[in-house]
């Protein structure tokens, strides 16, 4: 197993659900599910491997109040290099919908505060020599994003392939943004993202002309991957495409399904499972977690 590590975003997710319709204001309405959970990019990957029983690091942060110390405690030693900021942790209200779809209030809270300084601290080069390095969420975190450069000579230095999971930028795919994102891609050896963010970054309406495309914004060997829900996944490489399906499942909540594919397939990628062996573990992986409650991430006899 190759070593992982994982940067980026970790917060505090309240998940309620379902609503329908959206509610007057003023009013109150009983929904059938809540939980409060680890979230972000990096936190619902970090969380999914963790239960899968899959070595990794993590180098995130958290803010100086009690959800702070929640997180912390929900990752043990993990956290004992995490940056704690004075500003409140991050928090992200996710309502479910029955249609699977979801809104979200999110507080800026302490992640625009993170610097890759705070990242460098965290993690030991040396041990991930060789392994992969997972950079989440930068468009929530415009200080760490601003310095990516020095993350991406980090990884170049001890041989770490970087799989780049953006996700949705709050400004949505303006000029600058697509750039940036390209701009990362051509040092990224995987890229994971979904069908609208593959086609809003290549500017190819189809989700394979796409995959083929972002190639082309990528270094030798690279693997683009796209996540496409109930559909599966795919990805494009040097050997050609590969496409996976996602067995049916009766969807409880998607919030973070992404991310926790992102686990799964890196987990399987990292063992030495080839491509598509790790997309289905990754499909396999996100449709467990988006139709459990309380969610799980792997069948019983697989968890450590």
């Amino acid at each position: 197993m190759k070593p992982i590590a994982v940067i980026g975003n970790v917060n505090v997710d309240l998940i309620l659900g379902p609503a329908a319709p959206w509610p007057q204001p003023g009013t109150e309405i009983i929904v059938d599910h809540d939980e409060l959970r680890v979230g972000g990019c990096a936190g619902n990957s970090a969380l999914t491997l963790k239960a899968l029983g899959v070595p990794f690091a993590l180098a995130a942060s958290i803010g100086n109040d009690r959800f702070g110390a929640w997180l912390a405690s929900e990752f043990g030693e993990q956290s004992g290099h995490w940056r704690v900021h004075e500003e409140n942790t991050t928090i992200s209200v996710g309502i479910t919908h029955p249609d699977g779809e979801r809104t979200f209030f999110t507080t800026l809270g302490h992640l625009p505060h993170y610097g890759a300084a705070d990242v460098l601290a965290a993690l030991d080069g040396e041990a991930h020599r060789g392994g992969y390095a997972l950079f989440a969420g930068p468009f929530l975190m415009p200080r760490l994003s601003s310095e990516y450069g020095q993350l991406y000579d980090w990884a170049d230095r001890f041989g770490i392939r970087v799989a780049l999971d953006t996700g949705w930028p709050p400004a949505g795919w303006t000029p600058d943004v697509v750039a940036a994102a390209r701009g990362w891609l051509a040092r990224s050896a995987v890229a994971l993202f979904n069908e609208v963010e593959t086609t809003s970054i290549t500017g190819r309406a189809d989700v394979r002309d796409a995959a083929r495309t972002m190639l082309d914004f990528m270094p030798e060997g690279a693997v683009a991957v796209v996540k496409r829900g109930p559909h599966g996944a795919l990805a494009a490489s040097g050997g050609g495409l590969v496409e996976v399906a996602a067995p049916k499942v009766e969807v409880i909540d998607t919030i973070g399904a992404g991310d926790v594919f992102n686990a799964g397939f890196l987990a399987a990628l990292a063992a030495g499972k080839p491509l598509e062996a790790s997309l289905a573990a990754g499909t396999a992986t996100a449709s467990l977690a988006v139709s459990t409650y309380p969610r799980r991430y792997a069948p019983p006899e697989s968890r450590s």
